[in-house]
């Protein structure tokens, strides 16, 4: 087995080299026993396992509601109209 095999097989059956059949775990950990290419990709899998199983991350309560009002604040005040002899640096 090489690393490019033991990707594939990590992408279809996943990290947890437990529940591989037997004819595909041996060479697997043959292979993770010297190269450090292949444990690279076993611990890129985990990771991102262990990423995708933690909880969302949630904004704070209001904040979209924070961001209309100040947007429409923002627009409100560009929307007003400059008397005469205002520049728009004044």
């Amino acid at each position: 087995m090489d690393v490019t095999e033991f990707e594939e097989l990590i992408d279809r059956l996943g990290e947890d080299l437990s529940l591989w059949p037997d004819d595909r775990r041996a060479p697997a950990e043959e292979l993770l026993a010297c190269s450090p290419a292949a444990q690279a990709v076993l611990d890129e899998a985990r990771t991102l396992r262990r990423a995708l199983a933690s909880p969302p991350v949630r904004a704070p309560a209001g904040l979209a509601d924070r961001i209309v009002a100040a947007a429409a604040k923002m627009k409100g005040e560009a929307a007003e109209p400059r008397t005469e002899g205002e520049t728009a640096e004044s």
